[in-house]
Formats: structure tokens, C-alpha cells, sequence
């Protein structure tokens, strides 16, 4: 509520904020048309993808699963371990370059038909609203009504809603088995994940319940970068001022010279963010087509073509020419194909097991009774396949060199990594200025192998034979 002493502002300050400083709230009339039907069949095509990833499996793993405590994220069967930090940083800049390119190509096409928070409210919480509460009239009498039945019943339904969407974001970090495990026994099992859980539901029924377009509006950095991501070139929705100017309404006696803008405002009643697409292009804006589609079909009763408002270019509403090929886009395109190419390369290269070859802890060797010198080694092996691997190394070389390892072969279960010491005893005439150049030999019973060279330290100065 607004203060009572606070002055209006000169001008609206936020699509969400009457001038008084008091919340607006968004109730936009569904805008039915070619776009909104390609909407609703892209919506929920991911909407049922969301859902279906944690259960879905390729390669006998998750399509998606970021197991945040062992460090493993697996997307789409393949698992990227934390020695994987250079795949995944190449992972991450492909993603982030590949925005760039869709945002200077498609504009905010993500917004308004990709984005998570764009698809649920839109197809899924707005269609319920209104199936409870009524159309946009009726919801906005509601507004200043006060407390309903079906309003809270509306917010009944969104907390189940909210409720499942926070189950199916903790299968991501889970998986799908271990959440239906949890969800069939007592929260004081495991009070970590039902906590998680429990504020993600409260977060996701905020979001859809008082948030809303503001997540948009006001959270989201994205439309804020639209001045960097954009140029002149990108397909964005806009409203052809010339051919839209000047506004008259539909009437006798309406000006031959008025263009064909009727003033009918049924772009703005049907803007999820609540702006005039006839401004410009704004911040707000996230490319959902709605106004389109409302704008098109009053333009087909008037006797008017389509297009007023429509997918264009700020150089094609000012009669530029615009040209799909530009620098921009060019450099993105060599960028992401540099990127994926190094990506694919060094996926199809990686080995089914990483082997890390550490010095021991404390003295770097020690000399035994019998004259010979101990080195310590620490061997780390992580199992990338998808069954327990047996590792058995040995050294390859000079018969004087003797391996000594209490797990060989070392027994690794799939996706697992273990660490196991070894000592390497040499004499001490093996050595010449202070170490000894050796070949560790790693296979298992399949197709790994791998050869390690390694040094071991000693004394400086050779013994009598």
C-alpha cells in the first residue's frame, strides 16, 4: 500500500507501479493466433522435457544430473568429473557465446519462448487463474474486492504446483531414484532435502503468486544486457510508427489521413510486463508475440493487412534495409563452431579412467637397512566407465627397481575414484645426480592403458657398487 503522504510520480516508473506508488497488477487477456498456438505446443514440449530429464537415462546415466557433493555433472549420458575443468569451462563459454549469437540473430526470443519463468506463468499458472478466478475483468474486480473462495483456491493449486516443481528441481541434484526414495519415508531422515524442497516450493509459489512479471522486470539481468546483446539488425517485436500514426479511433467520421492504429489498446491489455509496445522498444519487452496476435486479428476485422505490430528490426521500422549477415554474427558463429569443435575432440579422446601420479607425503624418500632407498608414490584413479574396473601397474625398465603396493590391482567401482600409496625401493648406485627417470605402467582388463614417467628422488652422490 501506498504512503499516504507519498507524492505521484510524474510519469509510471515501473509497468508494475501505479504513480501513487502502489502495486499494478498484470491481468493480460489472452491474445488467441498463429504465434500463441506455436507458443503453446513449444511450451509445453518443454514443459514435458523439464519434467521427463532426471527420469529419462542415456547410456545408462540421467540425461541431466549435477551431483553437486561428489563434484559429477552429467549432461545428456556423459559425466564431467572435477578433472574436467577445462570440458566444462569450454561447456559454460559455448552456452554463453551461444546466447550472444541467438540474442544478435532472434533478439529476446529466450524470453519470451524458452525461459522457464515465461513458459510456466503463461501456459500453466495464468490459464489456471483465469479457469478459477474468470477473465481479465473479473480478475481485476477481485483486485479490489478483497479476499475470495476461488482466489483462495487458486492459491491452493498453485502450492501443489509449486510443491512439484521443487521435486522435480531436487531429482536434478539427486536423481530420480533417491527422490522417490526420500518421498516414501519420514522428512526427519533426510531433513536436508525436504528442507531444499520446502524453500524451493516457497520460492516457486512466491514467484508465481506475487512476483510474476516483476521476476522479469526487475530480477532478471537479462533485458538490461538487450543494449549490449542488441543492434540494429536483431529481429525484435515492433509497432510501424509509419504506418500506424496518427491514432484515430474506429468511427464515422474518422480522418482519411489517420493510420491504422484504432486506438483499441488490445496490444497493451494483452502484455504479460503490462507496457505499450507502441513506445519503442523497451526493456520490458520479452518478445512473447501476444501483442501480435491481438493486433493481427483486430487488423483482419477492420479490413486492415497484418503486420502493425509485428517481428521486424529497428533499421527496417526506420524503411533501412536490414541484413541477416553483419560482423556480429560472424565472429559468434566461428567462436561457437572453435568452441564445440574443441569440446567434441576432446571428448572423443578421453579415456575411460584419469590417473594423477602424486609424490608421497613427507620425507621425499628414506633409506632402508639394507642400504636401499625408499620412494613413497600416491595413485589416483578415477573410473569414468560405467562398471568396476580392476587397475593393476607395474614397472616397466630396469630389473634393479622393485614396486611395492598393497592394492594392485586396485578394485575401482564405476564413477568412483580411489587413492592408494605404493613404494618404489631402487639401490643406491641407481642413482645419479639426486634421482632415477622410471616408466609406470596402469591397464586394466579392457582397453585402458596408460604409461606414466616419473622421477624418483635420492641421493646425489652414487654408492660403491
Amino acid at each position: 500500500m501506498a504512503s499516504l503522504n507519498a507524492p505521484e510520480a510524474r510519469e509510471q516508473v515501473l509497468s508494475t507501479l501505479n504513480r501513487d506508488g502502489s502495486r499494478r497488477w498484470i491481468r493480460p487477456k489472452p491474445a488467441p493466433g498463429r504465434f500463441h498456438r506455436r507458443r503453446l505446443i513449444f511450451a509445453w514440449s518443454l514443459i514435458f522435457i523439464f519434467n521427463l530429464m532426471p527420469i529419462l537415462k542415456l547410456n545408462g546415466k540421467p540425461l541431466m544430473l549435477l551431483d553437486v557433493p561428489k563434484r559429477e555433472f552429467t549432461f545428456f549420458g556423459t559425466t564431467f568429473l572435477p578433472t574436467d575443468t577445462f570440458l566444462l569451462m569450454l561447456l559454460l563459454f559455448s552456452i554463453f557465446v551461444g546466447i550472444f549469437l541467438v540474442t544478435a540473430i532472434w533478439g529476446r526470443v529466450w524470453c519470451g519462448w524458452a525461459c522457464p519463468q515465461t513458459v510456466y506463468m503463461e501456459y500453466l499458472f495464468r490459464p489456471l487463474e483465469r479457469w478459477l478466478e474468470g477473465g481479465r475483468q473479473r480478475q481485476l474486480q477481485l483486485d479490489t474486492e478483497g479476499p475470495d473462495l476461488r482466489r483462495g483456491l487458486k492459491y491452493l493449486f498453485f502450492f501443489v504446483l509449486a510443491l512439484f516443481l521443487a521435486n522435480t528441481f531436487l531429482a536434478y541434484f539427486v536423481g530420480w531414484s533417491s527422490l522417490l526414495e526420500w518421498m516414501t519415508q519420514s522428512p526427519a531422515r533426510h531433513p536436508m532435502p525436504f528442507a531444499v524442497v520446502l524453500g524451493t516450493t516457497l520460492l516457486v509459489f512466491l514467484d508465481f503468486t506475487w512476483f510474476r512479471e516483476q521476476t522479469c522486470i526487475i530480477a532478471c539481468p537479462y533485458g538490461r544486457f538487450q543494449s549490449v546483446l542488441l543492434d540494429r539488425r536483431s529481429l525484435i517485436v515492433g509497432y510501424d510508427e509509419h504506418r500506424g500514426e496518427p491514432r484515430a479511433k474506429q468511427r464515422k467520421g474518422r480522418s482519411p489521413d489517420a493510420g491504422d492504429c484504432i486506438e483499441c489498446l488490445r496490444c497493451v491489455d494483452t502484455c504479460p510486463t503490462g507496457i505499450d509496445i507502441r513506445a519503442g522498444l523497451q526493456m520490458e519487452c520479452i518478445a512473447c508475440t501476444q501483442c501480435i496476435d491481438a493486433c493481427d486479428t483486430v487488423m483482419e476485422r477492420t479490413g486492415r493487412p497484418r503486420g502493425l505490430i509485428r517481428y521486424t528490426s529497428q533499421q527496417e521500422l526506420t524503411g533501412e534495409k536490414s541484413s541477416f549477415l553483419r560482423p556480429r554474427v560472424v565472429i559468434y558463429c566461428l567462436i561457437l563452431v572453435a568452441m564445440f569443435s574443441t569440446l567434441a575432440f576432446s571428448l572423443a579422446g578421453k579415456s575411460s579412467a584419469d590417473v594423477t601420479l602424486l609424490r608421497g607425503l613427507g620425507a621425499p624418500f628414506s633409506e632402508l637397512q639394507n642400504g636401499q632407498i625408499s620412494n613413497q608414490i600416491r595413485l589416483k584413479i578415477a573410473n569414468r566407465s560405467d562398471e568396476t574396473r580392476s587397475y593393476h601397474f607395474s614397472l616397466e625398465g630396469s630389473s634393479d627397481l622393485q614396486l611395492i603396493a598393497p592394492e594392485n590391482p586396485l578394485v575401482v567401482s564405476a564413477g568412483d575414484t580411489q587413492l592408494t600409496a605404493a613404494f618404489i625401493t631402487a639401490p643406491r648406485t641407481a642413482f645419479r645426480d639426486g634421482e632415477i627417470a622410471i616408466s609406470l605402467h596402469i591397464s586394466d582388463a579392457t582397453e585402458f592403458e596408460r604409461v606414466l614417467s616419473y622421477r624418483l628422488l635420492g641421493p646425489h652422490r652414487a654408492g660403491s657398487p
